[in-house]
């Protein structure tokens, strides 16, 4: 867990309180950026996750790791979830219709009888069509199992939005979770991706995964792909989609530049330079 100091000497992670989080949203201290994803076959852009990001003029940069256990404990996660959604759809409203936007949910905000209600009106709040719009769930989360959470799930992609298991392979519950619940994307853990060599454990194990994906006719997402050579081994195990800083870091809306034709994503990353930034023409 991040021990750092800010500026003003309170660790970032240190006694954060749920009064401190409320007035943080008040005072707009929380922001949004985004990280390309891009199709491995066609090599191009095909959407954006949205992460949320808490700078504190106290604490500096707080991971969202810290701070959203705080708001499942002291319940401003719907607030906090219902802004992010606003915050993310108001921006995919204004990109191609190509591409979609995909936004973590808590599992505590499943728990919520409202929440796929809230969705669709956003949804048709902002003209975006739900297919757009990709929820992203941890797979070792296990608010998954209530009866409401799996209503809500249903509920939501009854209503075209997608539902995607992320963290792959970070739990102990994985293939449960697959056979009883309704995703429509894997996303693999970055851990598993970063330690991928040929013919190593990981190595056999994405490719399984990939296979499993093909099998449902679920796509594999491998996130954290830093290197040209994560890049060949996700691609050669059959994974469909990418995303990592090879491609581009996560960026605030004012600093993101949207293509106005998708790009490849490049056979080999050579001499280490990282050719797959995504290029700085605006539509």
């Amino acid at each position: 867990m991040p021990t750092s100091r800010a500026a003003g000497g309170v660790r970032t992670g240190d006694g954060i309180s749920g009064q401190e989080l409320a007035r943080a949203m008040d005072r707009d201290e929380l922001s949004m950026c985004y990280q390309p994803q891009f199709d491995l076959e066609t090599g191009r852009l095909v959407g954006f996750e949205a992460l949320l990001r808490w700078t504190s003029p106290l604490r500096g940069a707080v991971p969202p790791d810290l701070f959203v256990p705080v708001a499942e404990r002291e319940g401003l996660i719907n607030r906090i979830g219902d802004w992010v959604l606003r915050q993310a759809l108001g921006e995919a409203a204004g990109w191609p219709s190509d591409l979609s936007v995909a936004v973590n949910l808590s599992p505590a905000q499943l728990n919520d009888p409202a929440l796929a209600r809230r969705v669709t009106m956003l949804l048709a709040a902002f003209g975006l069509a739900p297919s757009r719009l990709e929820i992203e769930i941890t797979e070792s989360a296990g608010d998954l199992a209530s009866p409401l959470a799996r209503r809500t799930l249903a509920a939501l992609r009854a209503a075209g939005v997608r539902i995607a298991m992320d963290d792959f392979g970070a739990g102990s519950s994985s293939l449960e979770r697959l056979a009883s619940l309704p995703f429509d994307r894997i996303k693999l853990d970055r851990a598993l991706v970063s330690g991928m060599a040929p013919g190593n454990r990981r190595d056999v194990i994405v490719q399984a995964v990939a296979a499993l994906g093909r099998s449902l006719g679920v796509p594999v997402t491998a996130e954290g792909v830093e290197t040209g050579e994560q890049l060949d081994r996700v691609r050669q195990a059959g994974c469909q989609t990418v995303q990592g800083f090879l491609f581009g870091r996560p960026l605030p809306a004012a600093a993101m530049a949207i293509p106005r034709a998708s790009r490849s994503v490049p056979r080999r990353v050579r001499g280490g330079a990282v050719v797959a930034a995504i290029r700085n023409d605006r539509r």
